[in-house]
C-alpha cells in the first residue's frame, strides 16, 4: 500500500480548469471525457481535511474518453521547471498509455509550465523518445524546447484548456 502525506492539492486548480472544459466539450458535443478518480482510504484527518491516507490501488491515467470517435486518454502534469522530470510519470501510467495505444487509442500528457504560464499537448511518442534514452543513462526530464509549439493549449471561451484544437492538429501530423 502507498501512503502520501497531503501537502495541498498540487495541480488542482490546472485540472479543475480541464474538468471545467470537458463540461463545456460535453455540452457542445465535442467529446466525451471523464476524470478517473483516485481510490484512496483516509488514515489521519486534520479538521475537515485528509492529513493522511492510502492509495487503495495504482490509478491509471487522469482521464479516458472519446473525442469524435476516437477514444483517448491522459494525464494532467504541471511543473515549475524549465523542462518536465520524467520522474512525474509513473511506470504505471505509462505502461497503461502503451496498452491504450496498441487498443488503437490516442495517449499523451497535457503538461503546463506554471512559469512561462504556456501548456502544451506532449504525444505519446516523445514521451516514449525521452523515457528510452533516460534508460539509456540520458537526461531525466524533456527539455522545454521539445514540446512544440503547434501543440500549444489556449483559452476559447468556455474552454479554459482548450486541447482539441491540438489534438486535432496531432491527429492530422499522424495520418
Amino acid at each position: 500500500m502507498s501512503y502520501f502525506k497531503s501537502r495541498g492539492l498540487r495541480g488542482s486548480t490546472f485540472e479543475e480548469m480541464i474538468n471545467l472544459t470537458n463540461e463545456a466539450y460535453r455540452d457542445k458535443k465535442l467529446a466525451l471525457i471523464q476524470k478517473i478518480p483516485t481510490s484512496i482510504t483516509p488514515v489521519e484527518l486534520s479538521g475537515n481535511a485528509i492529513s493522511l491516507a492510502y492509495f487503495e490501488k495504482r490509478s491509471t491515467v487522469d482521464y479516458i474518453g472519446v473525442v469524435q470517435g476516437i477514444a483517448v486518454c491522459f494525464d494532467a502534469k504541471e511543473t515549475e521547471l524549465k523542462s518536465f522530470p520524467l520522474r512525474n510519470i509513473h511506470h504505471h501510467q505509462f505502461e497503461f498509455m502503451l496498452d491504450f495505444r496498441s487498443q488503437n487509442g490516442v495517449a499523451f500528457l497535457i503538461v503546463r509550465f506554471s512559469k512561462t504560464n504556456e501548456t502544451f499537448l506532449l504525444p505519446l511518442e516523445v514521451i516514449e523518445k525521452y523515457i528510452r534514452e533516460s534508460e539509456e543513462g540520458q537526461r531525466k526530464s524533456i527539455p522545454y524546447n521539445a514540446f512544440e509549439k503547434k501543440y500549444l493549449i489556449g483559452t476559447k471561451q468556455r474552454f479554459l484548456v482548450h486541447y482539441l484544437e491540438a489534438l486535432s492538429t496531432y491527429l492530422e501530423a499522424a495520418k
